[in-house]
């Protein structure tokens, strides 16, 4: 897997760039829409955007940020993880997720966690086979009329 560049997506240009790739994972949002919030949560939840580039193609992209909770104590959440349709099963995935266990390991961090959709089955055979995740809870959720 020679060829390949990860780098922090910081620019509104390097956002947008990377919404092509973001927008199958979250096809809800507008260009817009996504722009605005990976600015909010960068401001104000320390997230970080990463575009994994194979030979001057985006092929992978994640979004993560640092937390801290009682339960995990000092830890990286996962709040976004995709490879293109095309570029899937390639091992992008894998190289993501190492890439940002290393940051979290050298930014003091003891662990990752992420959730996955009930639906994405082949996601989490990955996550627990290929990637070493353990199952350690369900995540519920309440949609709030506002």
């Amino acid at each position: 897997m020679k060829g390949y560049k990860i780098i922090e997506m910081k620019t509104e240009s390097d956002i947008r760039s990377v919404f092509p790739v973001m927008q199958e994972l979250r096809p809800h949002l507008s260009e817009q829409s996504y722009v605005e919030l990976v600015q909010e949560a960068v401001s104000v939840d320390r997230y970080h955007l990463y575009g994994l580039w194979n030979d001057g193609v985006l092929v992978a992209a994640a979004g993560f940020k640092p937390m801290t909770t009682l339960y995990y104590g000092r830890f990286v959440w996962v709040c976004d993880l995709v490879t293109t349709a095309g570029a899937r099963s390639s091992g992008w995935g894998s190289i993501l997720l190492q890439f940002i266990e290393g940051w979290a390991e050298r930014n003091g961090f003891t662990s990752i966690a992420l959730s996955s959709g009930l639906t994405r089955q082949r996601a989490h055979k990955f996550y627990e086979k290929h990637m070493q995740y353990d199952k350690v809870s369900s995540v519920f959720r309440k949609q709030l009329d506002t």
